[in-house]
């Protein structure tokens, strides 16, 4: 993160409350890259059935891309909780590389994907494109799951490292235990790698595959919540809570 701030709070007294009891932790460390690009479309309700079947021809081309190694995983996904001038689908993939990413997006330029007529009657388009570096999946399809992503903003006073600090000792501790357990399939800590909003924000997404995960991760929250009673406050010195938001998705994922 390109932060140019002044750090009013002790990066050791955030280690020191926002944390999970040793016991329950592992060694966290930072991933090599992870690059995804997400293309986000406002499409007109009655287009919605077209729009399932342009997702189900762009995987010819991203199933082929995964066998090549050209990227990890690829997936779609429709809003659930819908806002009056929201977005409503994605298509998204990820590749350890940007040059995987762009490869990906040139097949789709040359095949004719990006142009169908299903896509010319969106409302609304934007395309994203993130990099984590704390992450984790478990190899496999799923159709029909539950996606939720979290947008946080850093406060100008975060620390330099806020996103390796909330990942080390919150984000990923809770995130492992929830795949160990079966709970969730993949999660990741984003940023934008190219920046088209605001630089410090931070995104938190998980995979899960039916409506009674996403109790169980609240519960988990909660959980930790009661157990590290300083953690809350730690987590709130660090992040701006007025722009926070939320997005439900119905999603189809595969990992290689």
């Amino acid at each position: 993160m390109n932060k140019k701030v002044l750090v009013r709070i002790s990066v050791v007294t955030v280690f020191a409350v926002c944390t999970i009891p040793v016991s329950a932790q592992t060694e966290v460390k930072e991933k090599p890259p992870m690059y995804s690009y997400v293309a986000e479309w406002g499409i007109p309700r009655a287009q919605w059935g077209e729009m399932a079947k342009t997702a189900d021809a762009d995987n010819a081309i991203l199933q082929k891309a995964v066998a090549a190694g050209t990227i990890i995983g690829y997936g779609d996904d429709e809003v659930l909780v819908h806002q009056s001038d929201g977005l409503t689908h994605d298509d998204w993939w990820s590749s350890m590389s940007m040059a995987g990413l762009m490869n990906v997006l040139d097949q789709f330029y040359k095949a004719g994907n990006a142009t169908t007529s299903v896509l010319a009657s969106a409302t609304k388009h934007m395309d994203t494109i993130y990099v984590s570096r704390y992450y984790n999946w478990k190899p496999g399809s799923w159709r029909g799951g539950y996606g939720h992503g979290s947008m946080y903003t850093l406060k100008a006073t975060a620390p330099d490292d806020a996103v390796a600090i909330l990942s080390k000792n919150l984000f990923v501790p809770l995130m492992e235990k929830l795949m160990a357990d079966g709970t969730v399939y993949e999660y990741e800590v984003d940023t934008e790698a190219i920046h088209t909003d605001n630089p410090n924000n931070v995104f938190l997404y998980y995979l899960c595959s039916d409506a009674e995960c996403l109790d169980k991760v609240n519960s988990a929250l909660q959980v930790w919540m009661k157990s590290n009673p300083l953690g809350g406050p730690a987590f709130g010195s660090m992040i701006d809570f007025t722009t926070h938001r939320d997005v439900l998705l119905r999603s189809n994922a595969s990992y290689k």
